[in-house]
C-alpha cells in the first residue's frame, strides 16, 4: 500500500536525504492524532506543486511529527494538462465533479456561473472557491497526488469566452461537452495535442447563446457519451477519456 500523504509547506531544492522536517498544524494534528500515526511509519509530504517527501516519522508530539527525510522528489507536471471549467450546480453535484476530476488528473479547476445553474456564489464567490479548493485538495492527498489542482475564481460566460480564446490562440483545444455534437470526444482528443480545457454545463445544460459565444471564439463541441451525463459525472468522464486517448497515441 502506498504511504499516506499530507500536505506541507516546503521547497524541495533546500531539502535532502536525512534532513528534518516538521509536520504541525491542522495536517500534523490529522496524522498525529485522528489518523494515529506510529514512529518508523512512511508518509509523503507533498507541497501541491510538484514536491514530494518520502519521510519516516522520528518522534511524535501533541499534533506535530518529526520527520526524516528519505527521499526528495520533484515531479513534472501532469501531461496532458487538462482545465475543467464546470458550471455551479445544486446538490453538491459540482463538488462531486471537482473531487473525482481531481482523482483523474484534473490540472486547474475554473468554476463558471452559468446562464442556466440554478446555484450561485453571488457574495460569497470566496466561500465558494474555498470549499471547491478543499475538495480539490483532500482529493489530492486520496489519490496520492504530488499536484494539486488550482481552483481559480469564478467566471461569467463572457469572461470564459475571453479566457478560451486567449487559451486557443496560445495551442489549447477547448471542448464544449453537449448532448448534441456530432464529433465524439475520443475523435477529437485522438488529435495532438498536450493542453485541454473541458467544458461542463450545469443542470438545464449550456444555453445556446452560450454554445455559440464559445463556438465563435474556438471552441470545438464533442460528444460524451451515448447517454446524458450528470454534471457530476461529465467532467471526470470527458478527463478520463482525453488520459485514455492521449496515452494510446503512438510514440515517435
Amino acid at each position: 500500500m502506498t504511504a499516506p500523504c499530507y500536505v506541507a509547506a516546503f521547497d524541495p531544492s533546500d531539502m535532502a536525504p536525512g534532513a528534518t522536517i516538521e509536520l504541525a498544524g491542522q495536517e500534523g494534528h490529522h496524522a498525529a492524532t485522528v489518523r494515529r500515526t506510529r514512529v518508523g511509519e512512511r508518509i509523503d509530504l507533498v507541497n501541491g506543486s510538484g514536491g514530494r517527501l518520502r519521510c519516516e516519522v522520528g518522534q511524535l508530539g501533541k499534533g506535530i511529527l518529526d520527520l526524516r527525510v528519505l527521499t526528495v522528489v520533484q515531479e513534472t507536471a501532469p501531461s496532458p494538462s487538462i482545465v475543467l471549467v464546470q458550471a455551479l450546480a445544486k446538490g453538491g453535484r459540482d463538488e462531486q465533479a471537482v473531487e473525482t476530476s481531481t482523482e483523474f488528473g484534473a490540472s486547474r479547476i475554473i468554476p463558471w456561473q452559468s446562464a442556466r445553474s440554478i446555484a450561485n456564489w453571488r457574495g460569497k464567490e470566496e466561500k465558494g472557491r474555498k470549499k471547491w479548493q478543499d475538495c480539490a485538495t483532500a482529493a489530492a492527498k486520496q489519490s496520492r497526488r504530488a499536484w494539486i489542482p488550482e481552483v481559480e475564481a469564478p467566471v461569467s460566460s463572457a469572461q470564459l469566452a475571453c479566457a478560451l480564446e486567449a487559451q486557443i490562440s496560445a495551442g489549447a483545444v477547448a471542448l464544449i461537452c453537449h448532448e448534441e455534437a456530432t464529433s465524439s470526444l475520443p475523435e477529437i482528443a485522438a488529435e495532438a495535442g498536450e493542453r485541454y480545457i473541458a467544458v461542463v454545463g450545469p443542470e438545464g445544460g449550456i444555453s445556446p447563446d452560450e454554445l455559440e459565444l464559445f463556438t465563435r471564439v474556438g471552441a470545438k463541441t464533442c460528444l460524451l457519451s451515448a447517454h446524458v451525463l450528470r454534471s457530476a459525472t461529465a467532467g471526470p468522464y470527458a478527463i478520463a477519456t482525453i488520459m485514455a486517448s492521449y496515452a494510446s497515441r503512438p510514440v515517435d
